[in-house]
């Protein structure tokens, strides 16, 4: 059965419509594992914290103890020089337990009793030190056989050992939901690019198909042009309607290909030329960015021979060309120039400082010159305390002191989060004229 131009339009918007959804469900289910990775993340520091809290609080009580019995059974007061620095090591393991199980309410009576059980301890050390000081002998024989001390040694390990088997459990169960996390992702990303190739595919035949039907109607109608010279005369109009026609369906298909080939080429492009609205073609551009910076970095990690750094200079040249090449296109007209020593950051700290430039680089050139041309510039450099400074700058009409924001405020609001992660201080600074964005980062060694 023939192929209609209606059935081919239909066709291909059915299909660009199905692969942009897989894109799209791609995407978000990226996002939602990434925020499932953050979330692990903190409770696993949080686990880590509790259980190193735990484990040092015994070892300090069992390291002031031994020192109270090496002092009791020698009577050497050399005995007791570890005692007092154990005692406050103890003391402040404690307060640092109490911090990291802060938010688990239901802790609460066993935190309560193992601080009785700690003071209770601390408390028999020390009578029993001052009694042996004191030559008092008998009293300290009878406190050591009454067994006070280690009662409350066994239960305080009881309390320590299941707050570490605890944290041990949440470390263990993070562990297995970001192997199953993981084990979706890639499920999803295998069934999303079979549906996409499918797609593309589902087009091709498409348009293969129409294409080789219109070139064999072509083909018929020369066929019966040159078998038929004696009947010319007589269908001289009918030819003639059939090779207009044959030529109109022509060109028409010819400037489907054309297009259609350009949407398949980028589906986010096609989205957002499709937009009217300024604010969500803006977002798209800005989702742009934010996605250019991360697809970059793994760019640099698949042709780079170390996979834990990333060489600054190279990635951060090759982000702002992009952004320059993508801003033009918008319509903005300044122009970008930058100047990157050659420093190197672990993977996720390049990350966040792509993000921050993208960001900055982007505001520049959507609000510094609203009503002609100028330069942003951006630097990179090392500062001699063991830090970096980047500066993005330019000479427009400044930042506003007051007054609501430009834009929707997510890009300070994610520029602000990346920076907390970086442990990296921000500063907007005026000129005259212009704004300077300032972020001051520390630099691990390498």
């Amino acid at each position: 059965m023939p192929i209609s131009t209606r059935f081919v339009v239909q066709s291909t918007i059915a299909l660009l419509a199905v692969g942009f959804l897989t894109l799209l469900g791609i995407v978000g289910m990226t996002i939602w594992l990434g925020e499932r990775a953050q979330v692990y993340f903190d409770e696993a520091i949080g686990a880590r914290d509790t259980r190193e809290a735990a484990a040092e609080l015994r070892s300090a009580v069992q390291t002031a103890e031994s020192s109270q019995r090496g002092f009791l059974v020698s009577n050497n007061e050399i005995y007791l020089a570890p005692y007092d620095n154990a005692k406050t090591t103890a003391l402040r393991q404690l307060g640092a337990l109490k911090r990291s199980l802060a938010d688990q309410r239901e802790v609460d009576p066993l935190l309560e009793r193992l601080t009785a059980l700690v003071d209770e301890k601390f408390g028999e050390m020390d009578q029993t030190i001052a009694l042996k000081a004191d030559r008092r002998d008998a009293e300290v024989l009878a406190l050591i056989r009454s067994n006070r001390g280690k009662a409350l040694m066994d239960e305080a390990n009881v309390f320590l050992s299941a707050l570490m088997r605890a944290a041990d459990e949440r470390l263990t169960t993070g562990l297995r939901e970001q192997q199953t996390n993981a084990t979706m992702l890639r499920w999803v990303s295998i069934g999303g690019a079979a549906v996409i190739v499918l797609v593309i595919g589902g087009v091709v035949v498409t348009f293969s198909q129409y294409t080789r039907e219109i070139a064999q109607a072509r083909d018929e109608v020369r066929l019966l042009n040159t078998n038929l010279e004696d009947r010319v005369t007589r269908r001289t109009a009918d030819v003639a309607q059939a090779r207009d026609r044959a030529e109109v369906l022509l060109a028409e298909v010819n400037h489907r290909v054309a297009n259609s080939l350009s949407l398949v080429g980028s589906l986010v492009t096609l989205q957002a030329n499709a937009l009217t609205d300024k604010a969500a073609k803006e977002a798209l551009g800005e989702t742009y960015a934010r996605i250019l910076a991360i697809s970059l970095i793994h760019k640099r990690l698949y042709t780079a021979g170390d996979v834990r750094f990333v060489a600054l200079d190279e990635y951060l040249s090759s982000l702002c060309d992009h952004l320059e090449t993508s801003m033009r296109q918008e319509g903005h007209g300044a122009s970008l120039s930058y100047q990157f020593e050659p420093l190197k950051l672990p993977t996720d700290a390049a990350v966040n400082l792509g993000i921050i430039v993208a960001e900055w680089v982007t505001n520049a050139f959507k609000y510094a010159y609203p009503d002609r041309r100028g330069e942003v510039r951006v630097r990179l450099k090392d500062l001699p305390d063991g830090r970096a400074e980047l500066v993005v700058e330019d000479d427009g009409i400044g930042r506003p002191d007051s007054g609501p924001a430009k834009g929707t405020g997510l890009g300070t609001r994610v520029v602000n989060g990346v920076a907390a992660t970086m442990g990296a201080r921000i500063q907007y600074l005026a000129r005259e004229p212009g704004t300077a964005a300032r972020l001051v980062f520390p630099l691990p060694a390498v």
